[in-house]
Order: structure tokens, then C-alpha cells, then sequence
């Protein structure tokens, strides 16, 4: 017969504390924190089939090996270089600046992961290096992880590969649906800045909403969009006037510096979207007076540039002088009145508000006179005879703060960081024209700068082109 031994407890004889206790239906085994259990056998079986095996709450495990997955350090963000430990995952911020994963000595089965926190990879890079003469992928170099939301896993397999990715995710989920667009046309382009993308248009295109959010308000976008500017006039002309210049005020796509156009008005309410395209026209820069200097041929307006509901007028053109003298034109800011031609071109033609710009100067009387292009942010100035007058100065604005680089657009300006645009063109005085104003006018004799509006110095500068920038929330 087995034989069999019936207790409920088993105590130790040194101090009579508990080995193995039975307390209605749980059993204990062990006699403290301090002494550790050592079950001896060349296999042990813990749990039933069916059951359990659970591990307390604080407590940790050695000796099982990893499944694969990693611990993740919630608790400590990394914003500058650190060391990656095995079994562990980092939530690297890179929005500060770029810096270094250094990667631990690895050996077989080594796991390390890490996940772009802030969604700023690919404007700050975050470069993984090895350790000493280890290897990722192969080679004995660091790793660059530079695409926005990116998250990467790497097991070290031997010393041939080193460490290998074996995830790799550059899905960046979040917490709520928005816009997905693209562009089209030749030196179009999308850039971020923040949670916010700006589609801007350098030249005719598209502007394609491929979805939209389940969250009406974050399928309103905000915008700017400038004409072109007016062409100078000829001979003591009058200088172009800058393109119409319309924003919005900011108030969909979080907080920036809008210029003083962009309050609120009736006319420049956010464009609510919805899934297609939008055709968007670049207004080109109206052509300087030519021809015959006794009787040149008139200046050319700008043209409108388009987005949605938005037009904004092309800038009027410069008057011209004497001999050969002609009429300053209207349009989103006039051009100015040249020698003996009279008045400045009305501008915010045709009329919307916030308006869209500002009239032309005058030429008061013959004798040299004449009048600069209105600008965005005021009128051109009028002269007495003799020197030229000044363009109406543009307006600022921080829509996209680029100053450098294949995103940049604008000028600079009195405000740092804010970009200039559509500023009015100089007149032409003795013995030269009046020097450019801020937002692209042109002066002594210049174009306006192109992707500004910026209105012709008179002499026959051509108006700078126009622009569209939108802006939206993708994440």
C-alpha cells in the first residue's frame, strides 16, 4: 500500500515558523521573503494543465528568457544621447534637437526598441550606434532613424549581422481622424510644421483631399492668397501695385501670427473641405511699361490667384509719364499715377473685407510727380517733383515662419519671424526710382520679387508673382 502522510502544515524546528501552510483553499510554500524555495529535479512541472501560473504583483522573473517584447521606460522620455539597456523600449524626443541611441554590448537574443515620441524624426534625426566593433544590419556603422512617427525593434542575432531590425513602423497612430491631401504642379510642395502641414503653390496645381476627418472641425483649413503684382510705368511713372492680398484669421489650425488682413471678416472665414481637388491658379506679375520711350506702350495689371471661394485681384499697374502718359490702373492694391497722368489706382478693387489692399499715390502735378504702387499694409506715397516715391509697404505674416531653405517664401521684415508679402513698387523720380518697399515691391527700375505679389518699380519692372499657401492639421 502507498504510503501517505496527512498534514495541514509543516513547521520548521528552529523557530517553528511555517514551511507549508494550508489556509481553506490556498496553500503556502515557503517561510519568507528572505529564504529563497530550490526545487531540485531534471524537470518540474508548475501549474496544471488548464491553470495558471501567474507572477506577483512587484515581483520580477530570471531564467525564462524574454517573448519577444520589450520593457517599455514610460517613465523616463529621452532628450538627449543615452545608453539603451537590453529588454528595454525608449520614447525618444528629438523635438529639441537630434542626438544618439547608443546601443548596449549585445549578445544573442538582445532586444532594444525605441519610437518617435514627439513625431519629429525628419526634422531631427535620431542616430542609433553600436556598440564598439558591433554591427547593425551587417555594418560596422551607425543607423539613422529620420521618418516622422518611426518606430524601430532590433535583436542582436551573432557577430556576422549584429543587431537586426525586426520591426519597423512608420504608421503614427493617433487619437483622432483628420485631412490626407497632396499637391500637383512643378515646384509645389507639402512641409510640416508641427501638427500642421502647408500645401504651398509657387505655380498652377492641385490641391487633392484624399479623405477627411470624422471630426468636422478639423476639416477646416486656413489660408493665404496673393495675386500678382502690377507692372511700373515709364519715364517719371508711377510704380505697380501690389496683388491682392487675403489670409484667414488663423483660427482653424491653432496659434500663429496671421497678418493685420487676416481679423475676421465676412470674406476670409477658414474654406471648410471635403474629398477633392481643388484647382489652384498663381496670378502671374503684370509686365513693366516698353516700347517706344516717346510713346511707350501702357503697363500691365497682375493677374488673380485662386483657391477655393478665394480670389484675390491682381495688382493695378503704374501710370506713366510724360512723354507718352497713361492712367494708373485699379486692382487689389492700384498702381501709382505717373507724371501728369493724375490719380493712383484704387485699390481693394473689387471690393472684399478684411479689403484686400491699398490705393496707389497720386502724381499732384506735372513736373517730375509721380506716385508709388499701394501695398498690402498701406497706400503708395505721393511725390512733389522731383524724387520718386515709395510703394506702400506689405504685411507679415507667420503662416509658414520658413526664412531659409526650399520651404521658405516671403521676405523679411520689421518682425522677425513673420515673412513679408505684397509690398507696392517705387516710383521713378530724378535721376533714379524710389527703393523697394518691404513684401517684394520692386525698386529702381526692378521687378517685384517673385511668389510675393510684390508690385513693379516704375522704369518697366515687371510685378513679382503670386502665391497660395494652405494650412491644415494632420495629426
Amino acid at each position: 500500500m502507498t504510503s501517505k502522510i496527512k498534514v495541514d502544515n509543516i513547521n520548521k524546528v528552529s523557530d517553528d515558523s511555517n514551511i507549508i501552510k494550508k489556509c481553506g483553499t490556498t496553500t503556502t510554500i515557503g517561510s519568507g521573503a528572505s529564504n529563497p524555495i530550490v526545487v531540485d529535479g531534471s524537470a518540474v512541472t508548475i501549474g496544471r494543465c488548464g491553470g495558471t501560473v501567474a507572477l506577483a504583483s512587484g515581483a520580477t522573473q530570471t531564467g525564462f528568457g524574454r517573448t519577444g517584447t520589450v520593457d517599455w521606460q514610460t517613465g523616463s522620455i529621452k532628450t538627449a544621447t543615452f545608453t539603451a539597456a537590453n529588454g528595454e523600449g525608449y520614447f525618444a524626443n528629438t523635438s529639441g534637437g537630434s542626438f544618439t541611441m547608443n546601443l548596449p554590448a549585445g549578445t544573442a537574443g538582445n532586444i532594444v526598441s525605441v519610437v518617435d515620441y514627439t513625431n519629429t524624426f525628419q526634422t531631427n534625426a535620431l542616430t542609433i550606434a553600436p556598440n564598439g566593433s558591433q554591427k547593425i544590419g551587417g555594418l560596422t556603422e551607425d543607423a539613422t532613424l529620420n521618418v516622422e512617427g518611426q518606430s524601430v525593434t532590433f535583436v542582436y542575432v551573432d557577430d556576422t549581422e549584429g543587431w537586426k531590425n525586426v520591426q519597423d513602423s512608420t504608421s503614427n497612430v493617433t487619437g483622432g481622424t483628420f485631412i490626407c491631401a497632396s499637391v500637383s504642379g512643378s515646384c509645389n510642395a507639402l512641409s510640416t510644421c508641427g501638427d500642421y502641414k502647408l500645401a504651398t503653390f509657387r505655380g498652377p496645381g492641385t490641391f487633392t483631399v484624399n479623405s477627411v476627418s470624422t471630426t468636422p472641425a478639423n476639416n477646416n483649413v486656413d489660408f493665404m492668397v496673393i495675386a500678382g503684382g502690377g507692372g511700373g510705368g515709364h519715364f517719371y511713372a508711377g510704380g505697380g501695385g501690389a496683388g491682392g492680398f487675403r489670409e484667414s484669421p488663423g483660427t482653424a489650425t491653432g496659434s500663429y501670427t496671421v497678418s493685420p488682413l487676416g481679423s475676421p471678416g465676412p470674406g476670409n472665414a477658414p474654406i471648410t473641405v471635403t474629398a477633392t481637388g481643388y484647382p489652384i491658379t498663381i496670378g502671374g506679375g503684370g509686365a513693366g511699361s516698353g516700347g517706344n520711350p516717346s510713346s511707350p506702350s501702357p503697363s500691365c495689371s497682375g493677374s488673380s490667384s485662386t483657391f477655393s471661394t478665394i480670389t484675390s485681384a491682381g495688382g493695378g499697374s503704374g501710370g506713366g509719364g510724360n512723354p507718352g502718359k497713361y492712367n494708373a490702373a485699379d486692382g487689389g492694391s492700384g498702381g501709382g499715377g505717373g507724371n501728369g497722368s493724375g490719380a493712383g489706382g484704387s485699390g481693394n478693387t473689387p471690393p472684399v473685407s478684411p479689403p484686400q489692399g491699398n490705393p496707389g499715390g497720386n502724381s499732384p502735378s506735372p513736373g517730375g510727380s509721380n506716385g508709388g504702387g499701394g501695398g498690402a499694409g498701406a497706400a503708395g506715397a505721393s511725390s512733389a517733383p522731383g524724387p520718386g516715391a515709395a510703394g506702400g509697404v506689405g504685411v507679415g505674416t507667420a503662416i509658414n515662419p520658413a526664412a531659409s531653405g526650399p520651404t521658405a517664401v516671403g521676405t523679411p521684415g520689421p518682425s522677425s519671424p513673420l515673412r513679408y508679402f505684397a509690398g507696392g513698387g517705387g516710383s521713378q523720380g530724378t535721376p533714379t526710382s524710389q527703393a523697394g518697399s518691404v513684401g517684394g515691391g520692386g525698386g529702381d527700375g526692378n521687378p517685384g520679387t517673385a511668389n510675393t505679389g510684390g508690385g513693379g518699380a516704375a522704369d518697366n519692372g515687371n510685378g513679382g508673382s503670386g502665391i497660395v499657401i494652405i494650412r491644415y492639421k494632420f495629426q
